[in-house]
């Protein structure tokens, strides 16, 4: 299997009270995941202006590899606020470059060689994006690992594109919030959260669920085991990319090939210290990268 791990999405800047910073989940993971050793990709578009120039010198900056078109619309700004615990309120904008990531044949040719693959909802609001990340997700090998970081936003999102992404994928990651809201969407039983976060594991045939809860803990659940771990306490700075982090940490551990547990304790602690730093894309310490470093 191959090593090359993938983002697809948008990428962006982030607009925050200090200023502008990289942003945009897919490329909050791939960086995340190109610290733990691994060759990650970004795949994405800019426009041909200033702040796309920027957000391609910028992600060079930190070593990270590209496949970004530049495309006739411009580069996608998110105007983020936080409140007073540190968490983020977005207002995106639309009809961006992002929203316009074309089908390549560079593409198909990276699609055939990824082993894993992050991706969400956000960036499949519109057609031209949601059928390049379809055809991407079906162009890779078997036995690829598929990541759907459900990631709802404002109403950049349907039941169809939800449901097609929870076909497409074999990882879930979704939080407490946003289980609420597919649980209406899809007309689960009432009862408890571990209880529809299973309903939906064993509908969709996954092979396993993330469920974040926020400052509560997080539960990993397969077919086989269940795995919580409490949020560890830490004076937060801003939760911007801490999503992100957690996958990324917990796709490494399993590439790496540590179990479940290990791999979910390994996420915890990368979002944990994320959260204690500015922004989405720190550099994480090397007790933490060290541990599932390729060589």
């Amino acid at each position: 299997m191959s090593n090359i791990v993938t983002g697809i999405g948008e990428v962006l800047w982030d607009v925050l009270p200090e200023g502008k910073k990289l942003g945009g989940a897919p490329a909050n993971f791939a960086y995340h995941v190109s610290q733990f050793g691994f060759e990650s990709r970004i795949v994405s578009a800019i426009g041909p202006d200033m702040l796309g120039e920027e957000l391609l010198s910028g992600l060079g900056d930190k070593g990270l590899d590209c496949m970004i078109e530049t495309v006739p619309y411009p580069t996608g700004t998110v105007q983020v606020e936080l409140d007073g615990n540190g968490i983020p309120c977005y207002d995106i904008r639309q009809d961006v470059a992002w929203d316009n990531i074309p089908f390549t044949p560079g593409l198909e040719a990276l699609a055939k060689t990824t082993g894993a693959v992050c991706f969400g909802s956000l960036a499949q609001r519109s057609p031209v994006s949601r059928d390049t990340i379809n055809r991407f997700i079906d162009a890779m090998p078997e036995g690829s690992l598929r990541i759907f970081d459900i990631n709802l936003r404002q109403n950049f999102y349907t039941k169809d594109i939800v449901c097609n992404s929870m076909r497409k994928c074999n990882i879930l990651k979704i939080n407490d919030e946003e289980l609420e809201t597919v649980s209406v969407m899809l007309g689960l039983p009432d009862g408890p959260q571990q209880s529809r976060a299973k309903a939906l594991l064993s509908m969709f045939g996954l092979k396993a669920l993330i469920l974040t809860c926020g400052a509560t803990g997080s539960h990993v659940f397969t077919s086989e085991e269940t795995s919580y771990i409490a949020t560890p306490q830490v004076e937060v700075a801003d939760t911007v990319g801490a999503g992100d982090s957690f996958t990324a940490a917990f796709v490494s551990g399993l590439l790496k090939g540590l179990d479940i547990r290990q791999a979910h304790r390994l996420a915890v602690e990368t979002s944990a210290f994320v959260c204690t730093q500015e922004g989405a894309m720190p550099e994480l310490p090397a007790s933490l990268t060290d541990s599932v470093k390729v060589v």
